[in-house]
């Protein structure tokens, strides 16, 4: 389906986060409700994969929307299928930080706590693939004031990529409903139908 989405959260995240929110809320004005889906992922990669595979399936060849470890479960996936990824301060080898918080989790939205095993370490690092080579499928959006994640890591990762790095920020990205022309247009959704929406009022 053309002109649809896959927003795919981050760690301990889930589709009440504020930019899931505010992407809902567009494709609602737009009456494209139909084209988006932001699933509630499961903690394991397995199990998480296995969801976006089905909903990738449903849209057809959706637009991938990745936040933090929803990046680095974008990339796979897109290069998996061949298709656009967005990438909004994505996690780069995660596998590779999970180490040091093995243990109990609670979700930051659903007060869902589970553990963090030697699994999902495990299963997070079969998901790894080469940096992507395409400018042409791929967007990074970055915030130099990330306070989880290193942004100069994504940087170096997807430097073949179509990167856009702005100053100050934090983890959430800062701004994002204001950058959200920018994400329709890249899902080729046209801006004859969002120009009169006020992105500032989301």
């Amino acid at each position: 389906m053309s002109g649809s989405i896959l927003y795919i959260h981050g760690f301990n995240s889930a589709p009440a986060s504020k930019k899931a929110c505010q992407l809902v809320a567009v494709m609602e004005q737009l009456g494209l409700s139909d084209r988006l889906r932001v699933p509630a992922l499961h903690h394991h990669p397995r199990e998480a994969i296995g969801q976006l595979e089905r909903a990738i399936a449903e849209l057809g060849r959706p637009l991938l929307v990745g936040s933090s470890l929803g990046g680095y479960y974008a990339t796979h996936l897109a290069e998996r299928h061949g298709l656009k990824a967005l990438l909004v301060n994505p996690a780069v080898s995660p596998h590779r930080m999970f180490d040091g918080y093995l243990g109990t989790q609670k979700n930051l939205y659903t007060d869902e706590t589970w553990e963090l095993t030697h699994d999902h370490v495990t299963a997070l690092a079969g998901l790894e693939v080469p940096a992507p080579q395409d400018p042409q499928r791929y967007q990074v959006w970055l915030q130099t004031g990330d306070e989880t994640l290193d942004y100069r890591h994504a940087q170096l990762y997807y430097r073949a990529c179509a990167l856009r790095i702005q100053a100050g920020g934090d983890h959430s990205f800062q701004g994002f409903a204001g950058q959200l022309p920018a994400l329709l247009s890249f899902a080729d959704i046209g801006a004859d139908l969002y120009q009169a929406i006020d992105f500032t009022a989301l």
